[in-house]
């Protein structure tokens, strides 16, 4: 008997030592395949959604703290990529909004970003309005009518958003910030109209309040960035009347 429990005992460590080494090889072999499954979707996939993909990493990773900067000089990659389908509308609106802001010399005051939907012109509150006011600030202006000019030469819908922080505010004008958001919102929108001959069949307007932020509210540097309008230039083109 004490011969044979000797035996067993080595018998069941090979054994445990021959499972283990397959159970690693296995894993490894299955690393591979997930790899090269990738690589394949990856090869059959549109450049424009890979790109998207990369994009949706650097922002999940924290390489990049804004959205997509409009900047001169030379393009890495071609413009239109970061939109779903390079022939869709919103690539043609992303190439007429860029050529025109360029143009007009937009590229310090305003910031583009993209959905699958719509297109975003995000204005920060520090160059449209005081603090707690809807009131539009006089220098502000020349910028508005610049934007107005891309919004006319535009066929598509557009919506104008107004967004707070969380900083509170009860007056008798606004007693929460969805008043605030709004008032700034529908100001915008009737200065496009009356001052920048926009047609009011074009535009919408929309206060969110504190309520979607583009940044945690834990510094002055966020809460200002939270602090914006955006006109959001939607993928539906405008029904013309015939």
């Amino acid at each position: 008997m004490a011969l044979k429990r000797k035996n067993s005992k080595p018998d069941s460590g090979d054994q445990r030592l021959g499972g283990g080494w397959e159970i690693v090889y296995t894993g490894f072999i299955l690393i591979l395949l997930c790899f090269f499954i990738m690589l394949c979707s990856f090869s059959t996939m549109q450049q424009s959604k890979v790109t998207r993909f990369v994009k949706s990493f650097n922002l999940a990773v924290s390489i990049f703290s804004q959205g997509a900067k409009l900047e001169s000089g030379e393009i890495m990659l071609p413009e239109s990529e970061d939109i779903v389908s390079e022939k869709s509308s919103l690539a043609n609106i992303f190439r007429d909004v860029i050529t025109k802001a360029r143009q007009m010399g937009l590229e310090d005051s305003i910031d583009i970003d993209f959905t699958d939907k719509a297109l975003v012109m995000r204005l920060s509150n520090a160059i449209l309005f005081e603090t707690g006011s809807a009131q539009i600030l006089t220098a502000s202006m020349p910028l508005l009518l610049k934007v107005s000019r891309v919004i006319a030469a535009s066929d598509h819908s557009v919506r104008i958003e107004g967004h707070t922080d969380d900083l509170p505010i009860h007056t008798l004008q606004f007693p929460s910030n969805w008043e605030l958001s709004t008032a700034r919102a529908v100001n915008v929108l009737r200065f496009l109209v009356a001052r920048g001959g926009v047609s009011s069949k074009k535009l919408s307007a929309a206060g969110f309040g504190e309520f979607q932020p583009l940044a945690v509210n834990d510094t002055p540097a966020h809460q200002a960035r939270n602090r914006r309008v955006e006109i959001v230039f939607r993928k539906e083109r405008l029904k013309v009347d015939k």
